[in-house]
């Protein structure tokens, strides 16, 4: 009945998704030129070869932030099942889960784990189990039917406070296989539909449908700490001197 309860709420979030599609006179920052996008740039296997620019130095097998675009092109759905699976087990998606395990491990969370270094390995294994499913069910399922783009296009020479605003603003919105502006359904649906199948393994008295809510918003949480955190990466990757810098220019916005 839980399960029922949640998958109803995803599906009334999905029918609406006729309406999202539609053209919007709204201009999405991070949405590359649809010119740029005929003769899509190849993704290199080497990033740091000759001078690349810092805002795509991580290639689409980078172990930090896989979901960082490199190229204009769209991605097919073996290419978005590859992503999923890479950001599955990314340095900061295990990084996340132990962070956010050692949180549900201080304040007994859920309870029926215990504590001790058994009731973390349990917390740790279904956080990785929560964000495989997230990453399966968005960034795979819902991004190939939906045609979206489920990649992260770092937005250059921002501010702080639009820094903010525009990872903030990606939650809820991103950019289709043919780069127009569109719902994230990808981001949006795809954790709730994970936290849904959770209550499968979460103990009971931990997987009602006030817990699977309060998780997703979490989950929303941590998508717009992410998305900053994807916003500066390229900066931070080169000041590590990782990659020199680089004068590449930035991709113009889409036109509607």
């Amino acid at each position: 009945m839980r399960c029922l309860i949640v998958m109803s709420a995803i599906c009334c979030l999905l029918s609406a998704g006729s309406v999202a599609q539609q053209p919007s006179s709204a201009k999405l920052p991070d949405a590359p030129s649809t010119t740029a996008q005929t003769q899509p740039t190849p993704q290199q296997e080497n990033p740091l070869q000759g001078g690349a620019d810092p805002f795509s130095v991580l290639s689409k097998k980078s172990l930090v932030f896989p979901t960082l675009a490199t190229n204009l092109g769209p991605l097919s759905p073996w290419q978005k099942f590859k992503l999923a699976a890479n950001n599955s087990v990314s340095v900061a998606t295990i990084f996340g889960a132990l962070l956010g395990s050692g949180y549900n491990q201080a304040i007994n969370s859920p309870e029926g784990y215990g504590q001790g270094g058994e009731g973390y390995a349990k917390r740790f294994g279904a956080d990785m189990a929560r964000s495989a499913s997230s990453n399966l069910f968005g960034n795979f399922v819902i991004a190939s039917v939906m045609h979206e783009d489920p990649r992260f296009y770092v937005k250059k020479n921002l501010s702080f406070k639009q820094a903010v605003k525009y990872s903030a603003v990606r939650v809820f919105a991103t950019r289709s296989d043919s780069g127009k502006p569109v719902a994230n359904y990808a981001g949006l649906v795809g954790p709730l539909a994970a936290e849904a199948l959770a209550t499968t393994y979460y103990p009971d008295g931990n997987n009602g449908v006030g817990d699977v809510f309060i998780r997703y918003a979490g989950d929303i949480g941590w998508q717009f700490g992410g998305n900053l955190l994807r916003q500066y990466w390229p900066t931070i990757n080169r000041k590590l001197h990782r990659a020199p810098q680089s004068t590449t220019p930035e991709p113009a916005p889409a036109k509607q």
